[in-house]
């Protein structure tokens, strides 16, 4: 009998044990979530702290652009446009009359030459560029029958070009560019104002229906933004060589392409990395000054193409890796922190307000950008885009580990 009641105390006693074993594992979990919440809370609010900074800080400045240009004006200094092609003849004979035909004239004859490099091409180019010459007096062309070893890409034939220019102010575009007036120009030429040596314009892509297109455009507007934004706040870190002035003795005291001449890219954006400064550098931000681009068609070319320009990435200014890094970072851990911190209920008032708060002010700042851009339509797909970028950044950000290939 006694045997039976110290057998019944020992289990009460085990169950009790148990069970407050059991609360204790609960209450640890639970302070775990609590703590694991609180951290991923802070983490999204600090991730979202640093996105809002730039927007107020840098990308706000092309948001609030303000046009000091003008159009129809006497230019103060000749200028020569550069144009390197190949295999381009249906480009030429489509955009080159445009380029020809600018409102950039002295008192009797036009103040700019254009120059068009043909490199290589195994189409008709070269009877193309013969043809139209009688009918315009500032134009020329330089045939390049011979590929220039370890060279890849357009580096030497725009070397060539830039040597054989008469003129001091370089202006390049590509053939597949048009420009968006006949001002274009003349409102570039005067960003070369109270000792700037580099001019950047923008090149957007031309609209078209379909997914593609939209996000084509979107990652050239949000490219756009980040580099204009930049510079507008003296630090400039690149360049797009289908919308791009400097001089020619900024060129030549840089020894033009030698320090980036091995790799297939970066005859803009390198170029501009390695010449720019706080004091030397303008922004043309302007509808009339815009050259458009014709995209492209298929996913597969439009990867190809982004994977070989952001493969230049890894050769900027540390400094300058450091910013972007720091905004691609934060944004691409925007909307996982987000949802993650969703399931977290005791905060997740607060994470709907951070996350709104920051959208807001996100949302202001690009219609506006996209306004001054010329990319009003894509505003009503911006929160959808601006998630796609977590997928852009999975996506391309291997590009920065691999060696370009060498081709245009």
């Amino acid at each position: 009998m006694l045997y039976s009641k110290k057998q019944t105390l020992t289990s009460k006693n085990l169950f009790f044990h148990r069970l407050i074993q059991i609360i204790k594992n609960v209450y640890i979990c639970y302070a775990m979530m609590y703590n694991l919440g609180l951290v991923a809370f802070y983490a999204f609010a600090t991730v979202a702290a640093i996105q809002i900074l730039y927007y107020l800080i840098f990308f706000s400045r092309v948001a609030f652009y303000r046009r000091t240009f003008e159009n129809d004006i006497a230019p103060d200094t000749e200028c020569s446009v550069i144009i390197c092609a190949k295999d381009e003849e249906l480009n030429l004979q489509k955009n080159l009359p445009s380029v020809l035909q600018q409102r950039y004239h002295g008192k009797k004859k036009p103040a700019y030459e254009v120059i068009v490099v043909n490199d290589n091409s195994e189409d008709d180019t070269k009877y193309y560029l013969r043809s139209i010459e009688p009918g315009y007096p500032h134009y020329r062309h330089i045939e390049i029958k011979q590929a220039a070893k370890f060279i890849p890409g357009k580096k030497f034939p725009l070397s060539m070009g830039i040597r054989s220019a008469k003129n001091e102010n370089i202006l390049l575009t590509d053939a597949d560019c048009k420009p968006s007036s006949t001002y274009w120009l003349a409102l570039m030429s005067q960003g070369f104002t109270d000792g700037k040596e580099i001019v950047l314009g923008y090149s957007p892509y031309e609209k078209k229906p379909g997914l593609l297109n939209k996000v084509i455009r979107y990652e050239t507007y949000f490219s756009a933004l980040q580099y204009l934004s930049f510079a507008l706040s003296g630090i400039t870190y690149m360049g797009v060589g289908r919308n791009l002035a400097y001089k020619r003795e900024l060129f030549n005291r840089h020894k033009g392409f030698t320090a980036h001449h091995h790799i297939a890219s970066g005859d803009d954006d390198l170029f501009v990395n390695a010449a720019a400064n706080r004091h030397n550098v303008s922004v043309v931000i302007d509808k009339q000054a815009f050259t458009y681009s014709e995209p492209k068609t298929t996913w597969r070319k439009w990867f190809q193409q982004k994977t070989r320009h952001m493969s230049t990435g890894k050769h900027y200014r540390f400094s300058h890796k450091v910013l972007l890094g720091l905004f691609s970072l934060t944004h691409f851990l925007f909307y996982p922190l987000f949802f993650g911190c969703l399931f977290y209920e005791p905060l997740r008032v607060y994470t709907l307000s951070v996350f709104g708060g920051k959208m807001l002010l996100q949302s202001v700042i690009s219609f506006m950008a996209m306004r001054k851009l010329d990319e009003g339509d894509l505003f009503k797909f911006s929160w959808f885009m601006d998630f796609f970028m977590f997928i852009y950044y999975l996506i391309f950000t291997p590009a920065l580990l691999f060696k370009s290939k060498n081709r245009w």
